[in-house]
């Protein structure tokens, strides 16, 4: 019974190494994300830190332009972001999950 115990403790801790190394990772996903008419360009990493932004001159001439532009593509982009972290921490967090009867129905 110990041994199994002992067993799930290093399993959890070897998990906890790989969810710490996906999150370094994530660091150099980058997400790239554009306006629809391409005025206004970002890129985040998959960890949702903002790298750059790329605004067109033409924005520059209205504010509250270019304040929408900001949130709706920044909006886009975070989101993709957390998509692709989520789904690569889940991964990893599946992947060292002890096998215990009847989790897999959590895990969906």
């Amino acid at each position: 019974m110990f041994g199994d115990l002992m067993g799930m403790m290093g399993k959890i801790k070897e998990t906890q190494k790989k969810v710490e190394e996906t999150k370094e990772r994530l660091n150099t996903v980058m997400i790239d994300e554009a306006s629809s008419d391409g005025l206004l360009k970002v890129t985040l990493t998959a960890n949702r830190e903002i790298k750059s932004i790329a605004i067109d001159d033409s924005l520059l001439e209205d504010k509250e332009q270019l304040e929408d532009y900001l949130v709706l593509t920044l909006n886009k982009a975070i989101e993709k972001a957390t998509k692709v972290n989520e789904a690569e921490l889940a991964a990893v967090a599946k992947e060292g999950m002890p096998n215990i009867p009847g989790m897999d129905a959590f895990m969906k």
